[in-house]
């Protein structure tokens, strides 16, 4: 018999559980309880949750129609600790990652390579964070090393990626080895909303 009941979390916010997992009731508690997390356990990520992280990717809307992304999952410790070398700062937490998503375009067959890419990635966090995994987009699109190389060409020659696919971002997961408060309601800039008109 499958336990589901409505509990209370941290933050006061209504979740479900089910089978020893907790899942959103909404998606209004999801996007204030979703945070990016740099700091993860040496736990594995389940297959199954992988499958879901990766089927929220391949829902996600694209320009036209095209579904013309590409995702590499990398889980092998070497290349992940590779990856966090692509640039020169900011990609190290790739490495503690139980797995990364590396999130693939073709500028030559589709102008919104990035906007596509970008929805996909965030469909992808708010699915882990479902999950109660924890996750950090770490930018690489118009990153790279101090010598002029680019993250593209580290990424490309690490993962056997084509040449006429570029990378837009890695993802990192990992169950949470910090914890981060939802974000705070009353920080919410609503003064950068206008109605009707500038």
């Amino acid at each position: 018999m499958v336990l589901s009941l409505v509990i209370r979390n941290f933050a006061g916010l209504e979740g479900i559980i089910t089978n020893d997992r907790k899942y959103m009731a909404d998606f209004k508690d999801l996007v204030q309880l979703r945070r990016s997390h740099r700091k993860f356990t040496e736990e594995e990520i389940d297959a199954e949750d992988v499958k879901l992280i990766m089927r929220a990717a391949l829902m996600a809307p694209t320009s036209k129609g095209q579904r013309a992304w590409q995702f590499v999952v990398v889980d092998d410790k070497m290349d992940l600790e590779k990856l966090s070398d692509a640039k020169d700062m900011g990609g190290q937490l790739i490495k503690g990652a139980a797995m990364a998503v590396v999130v693939l375009g073709d500028p030559m067959q589709n102008d919104c390579w990035v906007e596509d890419g970008s929805i996909a990635a965030i469909s992808m966090q708010y699915q882990a964070e479902e999950l109660g995994l924890g996750s950090c987009w770490v930018q690489m699109r118009g990153r790279g090393l101090s010598d002029g190389t680019t993250a593209d060409t580290v990424i490309r020659g690490i993962l056997d990626i084509p040449e006429n696919l570029n990378v837009l971002c890695i993802i990192a997961f990992g169950h949470k080895a910090d914890e981060r408060k939802p974000q705070n309601e009353d920080k919410l800039k609503w003064e950068n909303v206008h109605i009707d008109k500038f």
